[in-house]
């Protein structure tokens, strides 16, 4: 994406902040709605990059048999 220049906007009352503001939102979901057609919804990334295998070896130290309670 190429980002234009930014200008910036003076607001001097209510009206007019809600005005841009609405401006902005309608510009955004516009953009949206582009990038929306292009390139499809967006979806999950799903359980394939969460499946990650976990540790099976604890360290000895923890376990009862190297522990001082059977000394």
């Amino acid at each position: 994406m190429v980002r234009k220049n930014r200008i910036t906007m003076v607001v001097t009352n209510m009206k007019e902040l809600c005005e841009y503001n609405r401006q902005k939102k309608l510009a955004r979901k516009a953009q949206h709605v582009e990038i929306i057609k292009i390139y499809g919804e967006c979806k999950g990334m799903g359980d394939k990059r969460y499946t990650i295998p976990q540790k099976s070896s604890f360290p000895k130290q923890y376990k009862a048999a190297f522990n001082k309670i059977w000394r």
